[in-house]
C-alpha cells in the first residue's frame, strides 16, 4: 500500500492539509491509511485506507484511539485500544514513532501495521487532538517470524534435552503460525 512512498513524507501531507478548510478531501486521497481522534481519543475522521487496512467501517462516537477491531503486540499479546500507541500519543502528548502491532480484523485475518500517530495543536498549543497514519509491515514481520523460528529449531537441534528441545520446536511452530496469519492489506 505504501510501496515507494514515505510515510513521513505522506504524515507531512497530511499535517500540511489539515490547515485547509479542504483537508477532507485531501487525506481521502491519500495511498494510506489515516485517521484522526480528539483529546479523548474518540475517532473522528478516518479515510477509506482504514477501512481496507481495518477490515472494516469504524463507528462514529463508538471507536476510541484506534480503527482496527482487535489490536495485539508482536508477541501474539492483546493490547486493549486504551494502551495502543495512539492512545499514548494523545495521553503523553508525544509523537510515538517505531511502534508495531498487529491488528486483526472482523474475519480474523491479520495485518502488522506500524502506526505514526501525531499529536495536534492549535495556534495557542493546545493541543487538539491527534493523527495517525498506518504502515502495512506485514511481509517484514513475516520475515522477522519465520528468522524466529529458524533460529529456534537450529537451537533445538543443537541440544540433547529432549524437554528443551519441545519447548524450542513449540516456540518455532508458534512463530510459523503467527507468520502465516499475517496478511498484507493487497492479500487479505
Amino acid at each position: 500500500m505504501l510501496a515507494n512512498h514515505d510515510p513521513e513524507a505522506i504524515l507531512d501531507t497530511a499535517l500540511a492539509a489539515l490547515r485547509d478548510a479542504d483537508w477532507r478531501s485531501v487525506l481521502d486521497e491519500l495511498p494510506a491509511p489515516i485517521y484522526i481522534a480528539d483529546n479523548d481519543g474518540n475517532v473522528t475522521y478516518w479515510n477509506r485506507a482504514c477501512v481496507t487496512l481495518a477490515g472494516r467501517v469504524p463507528q462514529l462516537g463508538r471507536d476510541r484511539w484506534c480503527v482496527t477491531w482487535k489490536i495485539y503486540t508482536t508477541t501474539g499479546d492483546f493490547m486493549p485500544h486504551e494502551e495502543c500507541p495512539m492512545a499514548q500519543a494523545i495521553k503523553e502528548q508525544r509523537v510515538i514513532r517505531e511502534a508495531v502491532a498487529i491488528a486483526e480484523r472482523p474475519d480474523g485475518s491479520r495485518v502488522a501495521f506500524k502506526p505514526y500517530p501525531t499529536p495536534l495543536f492549535d495556534e495557542s498549543g493546545a493541543m487538539t487532538g491527534a493523527i495517525n497514519l498506518l504502515v502495512d509491515v506485514s511481509e517484514e514481520q513475516s520475515a522477522v517470524l519465520k528468522d524466529q523460528a529458524d533460529r529456534c529449531r537450529r537451537l533445538a537441534g543443537a541440544l540433547y534435552n529432549r524437554e528443551s528441545m519441545r519447548t524450542l520446536e513449540n516456540m518455532a511452530d508458534g512463530f510459523e503460525r503467527q507468520a502465516a496469519e499475517l496478511k498484507p492489506v493487497n492479500d487479505a
